[in-house]
């Protein structure tokens, strides 16, 4: 049923209902429409069809259609990721770095082209690695 008491159009409408999240409560396609002969205006997000007492109108706001369409990309991606996650736990060893032990030889090495600078004049250990060979830009 469409519109309100002073003016509605109601169809009995045959359709399937799937078992699966999402954040619609119904998707209208051209059976429905053909059978209300309703033209929808995707622009204006406007349903507008025939009724006993003048057009009937359906709408929404763009306000409404943003907050559908972000509820529906976070379940989206909730769904998603609670799929790929035992894929991604049987697929990866955890592994906790030794931050006590030797650092490893990929470390950072300054070259010839870097000198120390103090941070701090109080504090001697805090310091940066700057490049010597800037240009003159």
């Amino acid at each position: 049923m469409f519109g309100d008491h002073a003016n509605f159009r109601l169809k009995v409408l045959t359709f399937e209902v799937v078992d699966f999240p999402g954040s619609y409560h119904a998707i209208l396609g051209r059976p429905c429409y053909a059978k209300f002969m309703v033209i929808p205006n995707y622009t204006y997000l406007k349903l507008k069809m025939p009724g006993p007492n003048g057009i009937i109108t359906i709408g929404s706001t763009f306000s409404h259609a943003y907050t559908c369409d972000r509820e529906h990309y976070e379940l989206a991606t909730a769904i998603i990721n609670s799929a790929e996650l035992p894929e991604l736990v049987n697929s990866v060893t955890p592994a906790v770095p030794d931050c006590n032990g030797p650092t490893s030889s990929s470390a950072f090495h300054p070259t010839e082209e870097t000198k120390a600078v103090e941070i701090d004049p109080t504090d001697p250990t805090k310091t940066v690695w700057i490049e010597t060979k800037l240009l003159a830009k």
